[in-house]
């Protein structure tokens, strides 16, 4: 196959971007897409909020200093401030050229971009359509890229990179319609592949497919990772399934209620009531359910997302896919009665380790959105600031793709190395002895991180989870894949995702049990103050043998400095 210049893994709102960013960069690139499923259906469409911008549309006094003070405090001061500023400072920019190419926002009644409230934030600035923002971007981008002549290579599983001598030479990856590896020689590779949290298994509103496989291909090339012990949980996830409930149903007013009818924010968040930083509405729900003031199911324990007050009329217009599933996966109408919620893994501010364009340690490898650490979210990403970051952050870092392919030659990549990758696939469905099951070792990874690496941790919590975590790595090699077919073997496509998690869950757990504080979405119960002078700074994750070894970056700081981080 020809050299691309550019192969971009994931196609999502940030593989997307990218991709069209570069084509108008240099419409005479050629520039791969490669999606486990089609882009449209990526789980960028599961988005319902919305993405923050300062327009001051709805509120006269909002200004770009007020966004990124925000997002800075939000992060529980972990973000690094020179990425945030650009994060908040192209975020009008985004919107309209959305607007301009074709998405639908929902608008004001001057036929300005409608804007919501949204959690952590001091002005109204989440601009949306209805619920299903991520959705609408996405169709939107995905037309963009088809009319500038990207190629997608749809339904393609990335195995590895392809590294001699510590330079990348392209990717390799499992057409998974036919079950043979293929090489993508490139001069650069990007991945945009999303988050991790997934592996937290039912506890999660994460798409099946969210298995981080863009951040362990990267941590098994050597590339490092960043701040990987900060899971977000979405305070409002449904009772059975952990499916999301948009921070858009409290920014347009909803409440919760706990088993006493108690609005219970008044206790945790007195200011912000409902719209509190996710971190901290989601602990507060943990709280009131640990201290016997949830609800009880055969579903288990939960809290109420009151929106009854709010009215037909503006739930079927402005939040109607949260009806839907409601009803669907609930039996619940929001109009009539109250949505059954409790907390959700939902985000990773952890990632692959970036600069502010989008380059890795790796010359001719970038990331870009939820699978990049840049570090814009921090320790806590605050609602609506997520398809912002793979939307800007994805135009920028597909510039400067587009910018510097030139400067890195091709080389092939060997048959030898294709043969090696076919080898270990086979190997999985041809084991010998004793062999385990990947829906044991599915279950039993998400019931162990769900346990020990959840909302509320402590040492000797965590350190159980680590000691799993080795036995669950030490079974794996014992996997057994049944189906032995090529055409779209989803058993082999489980086992590989399964491996991916298991390697990102030790960094996750490790980063967890060295940050001695508690700080945004890390809560360590044994340690439940934030530690300035220890801890103000990121952890970095790289692979050093078969274990996870930990090191340390400083914080880019600016012109706001620590403070208490009080709503």
């Amino acid at each position: 196959m020809k050299p691309f210049d550019i192969v971009i893994v994931g196609g999502g709102g940030a593989g997307l971007y990218a991709a069209m960013e570069a084509m108008k960069t240099n419409p005479a690139l050629n520039i791969a897409v490669l999606s486990k499923v089609y882009p449209n259906r990526s789980h960028t469409s599961a988005a319902q909020g919305g993405a923050n911008a300062a327009l001051a549309n709805k509120a006269k006094d909002d200004t770009v200093e007020l966004h990124i003070f925000d997002t800075i405090k939000g992060s529980d001061y972990l973000a690094d401030q020179d990425a945030v500023e650009i994060l908040c400072s192209e975020a009008p920019k985004i919107i309209r050229e959305l607007d301009n190419i074709g998405t639908p926002w929902s608008r004001l009644d001057d036929n300005t971009i409608a804007q919501r409230p949204f959690g952590g934030a001091g002005r109204p600035r989440c601009c949306y359509c209805a619920d299903k923002t991520g959705h609408t971007i996405l169709q939107t981008l995905y037309e963009q890229c088809l009319k500038k002549g990207v190629f997608f290579f749809n339904e393609y599983f990335a195995l590895q990179l392809s590294v001699h001598d510590s330079r990348m030479k392209g990717l390799i990856a499992m057409n998974m319609k036919t079950g043979k590896v293929e090489a993508f020689p490139a001069r650069t590779v990007l991945f945009a592949t999303g988050g991790y949290a997934k592996m937290y298994w039912n506890r999660s509103s994460n798409a099946a497919g969210n298995t981080g496989d863009g951040q362990a291909i990267a941590y098994r090339a050597g590339i490092p990772l960043k701040d990987m012990e900060f899971v977000q949980f979405h305070p409002t996830g449904l009772r059975k399934s952990g499916l999301l409930v948009t921070e858009g149903a409290r920014g347009e007013g909803g409440y919760l209620i706990n088993s006493l009818g108690e609005r219970f924010m008044s206790r945790y968040a007195p200011e912000k009531m409902e719209l509190g930083p996710r971190d901290l509405v989601s602990r507060s729900i943990e709280t009131e359910i640990l201290q016997e003031r949830g609800f009880d199911s055969p579903a288990g324990k939960y809290v109420h997302l009151d929106l009854t007050h709010l009215g037909a009329d503006l739930i079927k217009t402005r939040l109607p896919q949260i009806r839907e599933m409601s009803m669907y996966f609930e039996g619940v109408d929001p109009i009539e009665e109250p949505i059954p919620v409790r907390p959700t893994a939902h985000y990773s501010m952890g990632g692959i380790d970036t600069d502010i364009d989008g380059r890795t340690v790796m010359d001719g490898v970038y990331a870009a959105g939820e699978c990049a650490c840049v570090s814009v979210h921090g320790a806590n990403r605050l609602g609506g600031n997520s398809l912002l970051d793979i939307l800007v952050f994805g135009r920028i870092v597909g510039h400067a793709a587009a910018e510097e392919a030139k400067k890195f030659e091709p080389a092939p990549i060997t048959p030898e190395e294709i043969k090696d990758a076919e080898n270990q696939l086979r190997s999985y469905m041809q084991p010998s002895g004793h062999f385990e099951r990947y829906g044991t070792l599915r279950e039993e990874l998400g019931q162990t991180l769900a346990l020990n690496v959840g909302i509320y941790r402590e040492a000797s919590k965590i350190r159980k989870g680590v000691s799993e975590l080795h036995g669950l790595q030490e079974r794996f090699k014992h996997v057994r894949v049944f189906d032995t077919s090529d055409v779209f073997n989803t058993n082999l496509m489980q086992v590989l995702e399964l491996k991916n998690m298991l390697d990102l869950s030790e960094t996750v757990a490790a980063g967890a049990l060295a940050r001695e504080e508690s700080r945004g979405s890390h809560t360590r119960t044994d340690f439940p103050q934030r530690d300035d002078e220890k801890w103000h700074k990121h952890t970095l994750a790289t692979l050093e043998g078969d274990r996870v070894k930990l090191a340390e970056k400083p914080v880019t700081m600016g012109r706001y400095e620590l403070q208490e981080r009080t709503y």
